[in-house]
Parts: C-alpha cells; structure tokens; sequence
C-alpha cells in the first residue's frame, strides 16, 4: 500500500494547499468573477519553488545606500528608522516554500486580488478603490512544498520591485535573533478557531502578524505606532477556519482536510430540491413555496413563490400585503381592528421595516429568504433549516450558531457578528432564527 505522501506524488493532478474565502460573497463577486480578482481563490503547488527567506540584514544604511540594495535583483525589506538610517534585510530564494501574495493593487506579483466588501453583496466601482483601507500588497502565505504543506501567513506583500517598505511612522523594533521586524499601516489581524472549522468549532482571538510572521495582540487602534504584546505560545501557521482580517474585507482560509468535510455545491442543491419537495405552503395565499436554483439565487432574480420570512418566530410565507392589526384609541378607550392595509395610521405602532406574523401576531422583520451559496462558510451537511437576522440567508443550525458567535473586526477597534454571506451585520437580540414551514416539512 502506497503512503499518502507516494500516492501524492503518483497522482496527476496538481496539489492544493488550500483555499482563501472573501466573506461577504454568496459564491461569486457582485459583477462576477474575473481572473485574480475573485470571491474564491485556490493555491496550487507552483512548478517551480518561488519562496524566500531572510538573509542579510544591512544596518546604519543610508538612504542612498539601502535605495541601492533594495534594487538589487532579489527581495527586500526596509526599515526606515529615521531620514538618515534605514535598515534593509535582504530575502534568498528557498526551494522548499512557494509563496503565495494577497493585496488591492492589480500589479503582478499579486496573485489574489482584494477589494473592499460592501455589506449585502452590492454592486460597488472600482473607484472605491483610491479611498480603501486595504493595503495593495496586504500580506503572503508560504506553504511548505512537502508534506505536510504547512501555510504560514506574513504581514505585507514584496512589490514590482520585490521590496517591501515600512516608512517612518510604521511601527517597528529589533528582535533577539538580530532581525528586525514591524507591523503594516492598518494591520493583519488573524484569528484561529479552536477544533478548526468543524461542528465543535469555536471562535479564537484575534491576533495581529508581524512582517516577519510573528504574532501579538491587538494595538489600541488598527494604525498606532504602538505594538501589541508578543504572544510566544502562538505561531503564523494556518489552520482550517483560520480568518484573516485586511480592515476593509475579511477572508476565510480552508484546509484541503476541512474541504474534504465540507458540503459541495451539489450536495446544496439537492437539499434544496429536498426542501421543494416537501411543498411548504404559504398560509395566506396557500400557494407552494420554492427556494429558486443556486444559480438564480446567486443572480438575485426575483421569484413569485419565494419563501419569506417573519424573522422574530419564523413563521414561513409567501410575499403578501398584510402588515398587521393596529390599535385605535378614542377619547381613552382601545380596541384592535385588522387591516391589511399600508396606510400611515396603520403602521404607526410599527417599527421600520416590521410587519405582524398573521399566524402568531409577533412583530418582526419581514424578509425573502436566500440560500447560502457559498459551501466553504458551512460547518456541516445538515439541511438549511435557520435564517440569518435581519439579512435572511438560509443556512444548517450549526453553522448559524458558529457565526452568529464570531466577532470580526470592525473599524478601527469595533467588532461586531455578520452573515457570511453577505457580511451585514446581526441584530442584537436575536441573530438568527428556525424558520417554521407550513406544510409536510413540520
């Protein structure tokens, strides 16, 4: 019997170390997904080794000194201490590593391109990009070529000219070893979840990584000059459900292991088909509900039997005018009068955006649901049985308790809990909510 490592070797096709989720995105990009810039991107063994390693470091450089050595045909960093000392670390080549670069700039030696996510999946220009917080060459994975492919993460990214600067206010220090190392304008924050990305998953902290891969807790804010504290028992590597936080867009990292576990597209789409074939009904217009294909979801077309939802009992209908009975004082006396209709005095014991459940009477968001598209945000193959508050993505119970936990990194020092899927955030109260069909499925 051969080794996993020779069956490895005697298999023809490419290894893959893993593969990098932008949050936010239902499957695809908002106008599609096009070369390097991507909702999904997956790293393959190169053919040739393109790693490096620290070699040289070069101290009390001139500016002149360390623009001549950072020209050299090889990659470096450098450190400006001051406007007359600069210090540059020289990298080498290493055959063992291939490295991989994730930024907003388009240059070529990005091979992912990110841009800023706008909640709810919207359509957004390119000229967004000159105001974004995301660094052009954000940071870099290095996988080990062999068994067993560790990836590790850096702050920062080499550019055209394969250096990488950090000017005078970026933070910066001397480690024991006698490399120097810093932090990057807004910071790459990770967070590694415990038992990895599985049903028994649980948020992590948030961590920051060095330039030099090492890691820290959070600054006071994303761009002070003031370093965290260096956390020893922790390391750079990745591991499956790994996030990794760019102050503008966050990605999700996943083991070819956790892939391996995880939902495929066709297995969403037959548990969609199973939810159409149990023929939920909507109870006011007793009509058949149907979740629309993934491929519809994901273009947004609109659908006459969409399910919706009432998002405080989740009660399950279809789109109706109803939006509840009101209450009409007269002279100190009460009484409660239906009315379907939408007038002003009809709503003015609701809240924006509420209506009244016919079934139950509770008052909550009223929303159509979606599907979670994207299979790499799922912890398990369970059927879509919970809605997302207030956005309606539909997703497993597990996997909605598991987000509905994670803080991610909102402004300069805020977190706050999103849908995956389209990263707006939750409501306080209640995150998400079992939805409650009318029909075979109860």
């Amino acid at each position: 019997m051969l080794s996993p490592e020779q069956e490895l070797l005697s298999s023809s096709k490419p290894i893959k170390y893993g593969e990098l989720l932008i949050l936010g995105h239902n499957g695809s990009l908002p106008n599609g997904d096009r070369g390097r810039r991507r909702s999904r991107f997956a790293l393959f063994k190169r053919p040739k080794a393109n790693g490096v390693k620290p070699s040289t470091v070069h101290t009390a450089c001139s500016p002149q000194v360390a623009k001549a050595i950072s020209n050299k045909d090889q990659h470096s960093v450098s450190y400006t201490l001051s406007r007359a000392q600069t210090v540059v670390v020289e990298y080498t080549h290493d055959s063992t590593t291939d490295m991989f670069q994730i930024g907003r700039s388009t240059e070529s030696p990005i091979d992912f391109v990110v841009m800023d996510t706008v909640p709810g999946c919207h359509s957004h220009s390119d000229t967004l990009s000159s105001q974004s917080t995301i660094s052009r060459f954000a940071f870099r994975i290095v996988c080990q070529r062999e068994p067993p492919y560790t990836a590790r993460i850096y702050a920062a990214g080499f550019d055209s000219s394969k250096s990488i600067f950090l000017g005078e206010k970026a933070a910066k220090w001397w480690c024991a070893d006698g490399q120097m190392d810093g932090l990057t304008t807004n910071g790459v924050l990770v967070m590694r979840p415990g038992h990895g990305f599985t049903c028994e998953s649980k948020p992590g902290s948030w961590r920051e990584i060095s330039v030099c891969g090492n890691v820290f807790t959070l600054r006071d804010t994303r761009s002070t000059q003031k370093p965290g504290k260096t956390v020893e028992n922790e390391c750079q590597e990745l591991v499956d459900g790994s996030l990794i936080d760019l102050c503008g867009a966050t990605l999700l990292w996943r083991s070819v292991e956790g892939l391996a576990r995880t939902p495929t597209i066709k297995h969403l789409e037959a548990l969609r088909r199973e939810l159409n074939a149990a023929r939920p009904q909507c109870p006011i217009g007793l009509h058949t509900l149907t979740f629309p294909s993934l491929d519809h979801s994901i273009r947004g077309y609109a659908h006459e039997d969409q399910p919706w939802a009432y998002l405080h009992c989740g009660h399950v209908h279809g789109y109706h005018s109803w939006r509840g009975r009101r209450r009409v004082t007269k002279e100190g006396s009460t009484e409660e009068e239906d009315d379907g209709c939408e007038t002003k005095a009809g709503m003015e014991l609701l809240k924006e955006g509420e209506r009244e459940c016919p079934l139950c009477h509770t008052r909550g968001l009223y929303v159509p649901l979606k599907l979670g598209r994207e299979s790499g945000f799922y912890l398990d193959p369970a059927p879509p049985t919970h809605a997302f508050n207030p956005c309606g993505h539909v997703c497993s119970e597990r996997t909605a308790s598991f987000w509905s936990k994670l803080p991610l990194p909102h402004g300069a020092y805020g977190f706050y809990t999103a849908c995956p899927f389209c990263m707006r955030p939750l409501a306080r109260d209640r995150k998400y909510v079992r939805l409650i069909f009318q029909g075979l499925l109860d």
